[in-house]
């Protein structure tokens, strides 16, 4: 069951693959919610959108290779600018001009790329949890070596695995331990107690995929620090980073370091892991709404 459906819901086309998308409220700004790794699909924002959507007109879509668009196997069709395209595509064909643009973890390169690159596009972005190569990640991940004999969990409470089994991010595990690596993913993700809903949510959207298209996926290009520090000199528009204090994937230190470059303003929440707009909902929904708000009133 849902607490909302959309008002409109559509697909479109874009480098040759099929883009499912889906539209609530209608007031301005408009708010584009991208997708982020393609291991969850737009059911990420399911706490976002009912209440968003009361103040704005939100737009939010499934990435390549998880729910309603297309699974391609092909490397490709994961690349940087490949996925910053499927945006320009969604907003296009929703007929919005312009757009506060929402990220988490690695979209929030895709929102800082759209930012930099069509400005015109994008009236500010929000950046929550970035996962950018803007400086260094966790030294356990860094650290982490070979997942050859590494044993499966046996329980999901995966908040139990220690954290060297980072070791487990490997196209060469997930062949053969899918799900087990979901459990032990999004523990790392949801550190926070009491999160056993969001990572059974999560760990069923991890199995809309298969681990042949997390590997395609992981094949796909990534932009460097240079070309991310480039877009970050080039964004005009408002930004706003949040971050939790307690993430175990992508550490606070890069959305500090992104509010630094673009002037924008950094939000640390206390105690709170990779994910927070599914465990501190109430906060993230806040801090968009406020921000969406001065730059509707802006513009």
């Amino acid at each position: 069951m849902r607490v909302l459906r959309a008002d409109t819901v559509g697909s479109v086309r874009s480098e040759g693959v099929t883009i499912d998308y889906e539209v609530s409220g209608d007031a301005a700004p408009t708010i584009l919610l991208l997708p982020t790794w393609t291991i969850v699909h737009r059911r990420l924002w399911k706490a976002q959108v009912p209440y968003l959507s009361r103040h704005f007109r939100v737009v939010c879509f499934d990435g390549p290779g998880n729910g309603r668009s297309d699974r391609p196997l092909d490397h490709t069709a994961y690349d940087h600018d490949v996925q910053v395209r499927h945006a320009l595509a969604v907003l296009d064909a929703t007929g919005t001009d312009r757009a506060v643009v929402v990220g988490l973890s690695q979209a929030c390169a895709w929102a800082l790329q759209l930012a930099a690159e069509a400005g015109d596009r994008v009236l500010g972005a929000v950046h929550i949890c970035p996962s950018l190569d803007i400086c260094d990640g966790h030294p356990a991940r860094v650290a982490a070596g070979s997942s050859a004999g590494l044993p499966p969990s046996r329980v999901p409470f995966v908040q139990r695995d220690p954290i060297e089994h980072w070791a487990k991010f490997d196209p060469a595990y997930w062949a053969g331990h899918h799900e087990d690596f979901l459990w032990f993913f999004f523990g790392m993700c949801f550190p926070e107690p009491h999160s056993t809903k969001q990572i059974e949510d999560c760990v069923g959207w991890g199995l809309d995929t298969t681990p042949e298209v997390l590997a395609a996926e992981a094949g796909g290009t990534r932009p460097d620090r240079r070309a991310i520090e480039e877009w970050c000199a080039a964004v005009t528009s408002p930004v706003l980073a949040i971050h939790g204090t307690h993430d175990l994937v992508s550490p606070p230190s890069r959305g500090r370091r992104l509010a630094e470059l673009t002037g924008g303003r950094f939000v640390a929440l206390e105690g709170s892991g990779h994910i927070p707009l599914a465990r501190d909902p109430v906060k993230v929904n806040l801090l968009i709404r406020d921000f969406a708000m001065q730059l509707g009133a802006a513009s």
